[in-house]
């Protein structure tokens, strides 16, 4: 029976070098061998000696490497003078009095060392998840402190008369917006702190087989993680804001949320709407200035959509669109379907990437890596400028074959629940051209769209109603306006790219001028977005280089 036995188990053991069950095992390179491959093992390494021995009759010992000087020579020892292995025959010759180490003694040190780190790096690991339990904690406290504004700000929307609706919507969207930034910011924490995790537990798996190798090369090429390891994400503590209103009866309404304050004076119904004042978060500097200089490898650099507060996926003249952070490092790829390139591109509240590609028709989303098309436009139709509006909907202007007429749709799933293309008059609110219609939308509810055919900023309001059109040279412009990528930012400001004067033109929600960023360096600019900071992200057309730039307090 133990001989049945032992043959079952040698049965479960394959050849190292095939897939035949072992036999043979040699002592001196520390591998399992069938009948077959003995003599093809001894003829790879012939200057090598070889103890063949039954499989049961095997040694474990360390492997040590095959000296290049001398042949049949194993180097068991370092010379620390040279930094280089050596054999016995080394030793008495070229490094004779030399500081000879025995190898035995530095891996036995080494694995020492590996199994003290991996201990460290599991205490951290258990610190990270604890880190990573009270973020998740304050991640539902935020959420619930939030739900909680949000139904106080609708309570108190009764308060108030009918004609102040706007005022609850730009405080529903500044909460919206708080929370977003609050909970990206925490997430972002947290995702730091798993991923993390994730390569601590990959390390000490790797550490463990490092730990249990016979190669002395495995053990003697270890690189130590441990000083990255060390430093822990910390969790920012964030502050929350607080919601007060206060009502005088038939005189004044006034709400609070942070710095943000609306205020109401009534005096008569036909004039309660120009009474409203607000005092916003945040100010536009007199100067705008470069914050980062991002260089990339993108020919024609010419779609910019930024993800959360440090990445920005970006696009030229091909079909790949690639993810880089604010330091310039690739994070992501993507192959789109376009026969050429795509005519734009987006993302979701999730981050998820968004592309219109008008050859096939087609409105496509990236998830985990894999592309799926949200949406076909009609026969005739090709999409091309988008936007993801705050209730998950798709805006996405598109043009006829011909590129004659233009239009923005609307699409809640796959369904259209709106179409933007004639004015009250019946004329085409979009002029026809070669050149993308790009649209994005407002704090209000306001669709605005770059019109680059008519070289005129559009704005509708959410009924497609025209609210107005803007069309006017930056100051000291010398060329006539150019209009490209468009943003709207948190406090309702309309930013859009003006590439024949090479700058910037900021716009309050009513189409008023407030500042021309011309002082950055913008060379042919074309791509636009806002980071989750509130940071303009400007792709350069010819150079390829996306500049990041702060333009409020």
């Amino acid at each position: 029976m133990a001989t049945a036995a032992t043959i079952q188990a040698q049965q479960l053991i394959t050849c190292d070098l095939c897939v035949k069950p072992v036999q043979q095992f040699c002592n001196s390179c520390q591998v399992g061998l069938c009948e077959d491959c003995i003599n093809k093992h001894v003829k790879s390494l012939k200057s090598m000696k070889h103890d063949i021995v039954p499989f049961t009759k095997r040694t474990v010992q360390l492997v040590f490497p095959q000296c290049t000087s001398h042949s049949h020579q194993r180097c068991e020892a370092h010379c620390q003078q040279c930094d280089v292995q050596v054999c016995i025959k080394c030793i008495t010759g070229l490094h004779k009095g030399h500081d000879i180490v025995d190898m035995t003694d530095i891996i036995a040190t080494k694995r020492e060392k590996i199994k003290k780190e991996t201990e460290e790096i599991e205490a951290i690991i258990s610190k990270n998840t604890a880190q990573d339990k009270g973020t998740e904690n304050k991640i539902s406290k935020f959420m619930a402190h939030y739900t909680d504004l949000q139904k106080q700000t609708n309570d108190n929307r009764n308060q108030w008369h009918l004609e102040v609706d706007n005022t609850f919507n730009k405080m529903e969207s500044l909460i919206q917006s708080l929370r977003d930034h609050h909970i990206t910011t925490l997430k972002s924490c947290q995702s730091k702190l798993r991923s993390q995790n994730s390569s601590m537990s990959q390390t000490c798996q790797e550490n463990k087989k490092i730990l249990k190798s016979n190669k002395v090369s495995d053990v003697n090429n270890y690189l130590s993680k441990l000083k990255e390891y060390r430093s822990i994400p910390q969790t920012p503590d964030l502050l929350l804001p607080s919601l007060q209103t206060n009502t005088v009866q038939g005189r004044k309404l006034s709400i609070e949320l942070g710095e943000y304050k609306a205020t109401l004076t009534q005096t008569s119904l036909s004039s309660l709407t120009n009474e409203v004042s607000f005092l916003s978060v945040k100010e536009l500097l007199e100067e705008a200035k470069v914050i980062a200089n991002i260089p990339t490898n993108v020919t024609n650099l010419f779609k910019v959509a930024c993800v959360g507060s440090d990445k920005a996926w970006i696009s030229g003249t091909d079909k790949m669109i690639t993810c880089v952070d604010i330091h310039g490092a690739v994070q992501d790829t993507v192959t789109s379907t376009c026969k050429t390139f795509p005519d734009d591109i987006t993302v979701t509240r999730q981050g998820e990437l968004i592309y219109s590609d008008a050859n096939n028709r087609t409105v496509n989303i990236v998830r985990d890596g894999k592309t799926e098309t949200l949406n076909t436009t009609p026969r005739s139709w090709h999409p091309q400028g988008l936007c993801c509006t705050r209730s998950g909907d798709i805006l996405v202007s598109m043009g006829t074959t011909d590129d004659s007429l233009y239009k923005i749709v609307l699409y809640q799933g796959q369904r259209v629940t709106q179409e933007i293309d004639k004015d009250e008059l019946g004329d085409p609110i979009y002029q026809g051209g070669k050149y993308v219609v790009f649209v994005v939308e407002n704090n209000n509810g306001d669709i605005v769209a770059s019109d680059g055919n008519a070289r005129t900023v559009v704005v509708v309001d959410r009924t497609g109603k025209v609210r107005f059109r803007y069309n006017n040279k930056p100051p000291g412009g010398k060329e006539t306006f150019g209009p490209v990528q468009i943003v709207t930012d948190s406090m309702g400001h309309i930013i859009v790219v003006d590439e024949f004067n090479n700058c910037l033109h900021i716009l309050d929600q009513n189409g008023q001028f407030l500042r021309c960023v011309d002082n950055c360096g913008l060379e042919h600019p074309s791509g636009l977005s806002v980071d989750s900071e509130g940071r303009l992200w400007v792709g350069l057309f010819n150079s390829g280089e996306v500049k990041v730039i702060q333009y409020m307090k």
